[in-house]
């Protein structure tokens, strides 16, 4: 009989067993962070501040920049204090939670970039009917069945997961708390975990994916095979290359992170490709967005370039 234990934290996988980059690391990653905050902080300001940006594309961009602050938030925090500290431990508690939030906010990002994959394809191909059919009550009514879908499909693992007995060692063999890494340390009958994240995971996101590339597809086929000016077929392919680096490259790293290793290498492959797909991708989204959008770019020049002449102003006055 296997010997149950009471878990009450775990270890978890330190990112290098060199002292002498532990500091660098953490500075690292304290700048891609700030970055990160820094630059969706800064894209969800003038999504909300400028009326410019009150379309159904920039509303949807806000979202994602929110939730990319969040995402980035679940992991990072965490794995800069392990660089720090000598006893690189999570408790139960808040091992489920940062498990619960991990897929609870990918979940809403694949369904996202679905959501605004749809956008695009009927801003370019129904441009008449783009302001009917993607009103603010479906804008709103999309974004929240993403959020909520994905709420309640992290749940189901989260409450899975720590329902589990664990009778291995309790350290974890990853960077931070994920289902697959927990269920190597988990002893008794684990089936039906193993068979949610293939058939549940698995499904939800190659639909997602499968959607957001049919998306572009069909914009792609119709811009091509329909009689446009070259000015507008310029905008249009423009705008979603943007969309589509996006998608490329959150859908690469989870495919790479998710898709079984086939040796040691490829393990050890799959752990890094995970805190990239948590820090770098959150990092990348707002530049890709701005360096791509005139439009962002101004916005973001006029909102900050308001702010900077009242801070002058008030200097002067002082």
């Amino acid at each position: 009989m296997e010997n149950i234990t009471t878990v009450n934290e775990f270890l978890l996988l330190e990112l290098t067993s060199t002292q002498e980059l532990q500091p660098v690391l953490f500075m690292t990653l304290l700048i891609i962070y700030m970055i990160d905050l820094f630059g969706n902080g800064s894209i969800l300001v003038v999504v909300i501040s400028e009326s410019r940006l009150y379309t159904p594309m920039y509303f949807f961009l806000g979202n994602l920049s929110c939730l990319d602050i969040c995402y980035s938030s679940v992991t990072l925090p965490i794995l800069m204090a392990n660089l720090l500290s000598a006893h690189k431990a999570i408790s139960f508690l808040g091992c489920i939670t940062q498990l619960h939030f991990f897929h609870f906010l990918g979940g809403t990002e694949s369904i996202l970039l679905t959501i605004m994959g749809f956008d695009r394809f009927v801003a370019i191909c129904y441009p008449l009917r783009y302001t009917v059919i993607m009103n603010l009550t479906v804008c709103i009514l999309l974004a929240s069945m993403a959020w909520i879908t994905s709420f309640f499909y992290a749940l189901m693992h989260s409450v899975m997961t720590a329902r589990l007995n664990f009778c291995h060692s309790l350290k974890l063999n990853y960077f931070f708390c994920d289902v697959k890494p927990l269920l190597e340390l988990a002893c008794g009958d684990i089936w039906l975990n193993q068979w949610l994240i293939f058939i549940v995971t698995g499904s939800l996101a190659m639909a997602a994916c499968l959607l957001t590339f049919l998306s572009y597809l069909y914009i792609i086929s119709f811009l091509l095979f329909k009689n446009r000016t070259c000015c507008g077929l310029h905008k249009a392919l423009s705008t979603c290359a943007s969309h589509l680096m996006v998608v490329s490259l959150f859908y690469g790293t989870v495919g790479l992170t998710y898709i079984c290793p086939t040796s040691a290498t490829s393990v050890i492959q799959e752990r890094y490709v995970a805190v990239i797909h948590t820090t770098v991708t959150s990092l990348l989204n707002p530049l890709i967005y701005t360096l791509r959008n005139k439009e962002v770019k101004l916005a973001l020049s006029r909102v900050f370039g308001k702010k900077l002449k009242l801070s002058k102003e008030n200097h002067w006055q002082h």
